[in-house]
């Protein structure tokens, strides 16, 4: 009986054990997700297909690559617009720095931000069917910074489903 209740109390313990990591886990991707939208960078983007890179001069002198998930490939490669739910962008930005190799060239130095859309246009329909988020060291950075997400791409580029980056085939 007395080695039937030890078993029972372990196992309690580790289900309790259990639960708080889960909750702690849960507690740390919540403090990844973007202020205003709660946009997380998404798994495996690293090996998402590129869109294009681009070139961003003064003031903040950066490389910057651009890639997409499938849904957001497909839609570039046919020309569909608007995006279709689902479509994920994610921006990738450096420091530029001058190849130590070969003196015209400029490679990737520091990592700077990395920022994401996600298209859900029931979720955002406020924002055009967009979710942004910007993250810097792997965390969102703060919510004065997202608010401004949706008015620049406002601006500039409506008639571009709220897009900037062009593919480049």
């Amino acid at each position: 009986m007395k080695t039937r209740l030890t078993l029972i109390f372990l196992i309690a313990v580790s289900i309790a054990i259990t639960c708080v990591v889960i909750d702690r886990g849960r507690a740390q991707n919540a403090k990844q997700a973007s202020p205003i939208y709660g946009v997380t960078i998404p798994d495996g983007y690293r090996h998402w297909e590129l869109i294009a890179p681009a070139l961003e001069g003064d003031p903040l002198n950066e490389l910057r690559a651009v890639v997409g998930n499938a849904e957001a490939m497909n839609a570039y490669r046919s020309g569909t617009l608007p995006f279709p739910d689902g479509a994920i962008l994610v921006k990738l930005a450096w420091k530029r720095t001058q190849s130590h190799e070969f003196e015209p060239a400029s490679v990737p130095g520091a990592p700077t931000t990395v920022q994401v859309m996600v298209k859900d246009s029931k979720k955002y329909a406020a924002s055009g069917g967009w979710g942004f988020g910007r993250f810097i060291d792997g965390k969102a950075v703060d919510q004065a910074q997202h608010e401004t997400c949706f008015a620049c791409h406002e601006a500039r580029v409506q008639g571009h489903d709220y897009v900037f980056t062009r593919y480049a085939p």
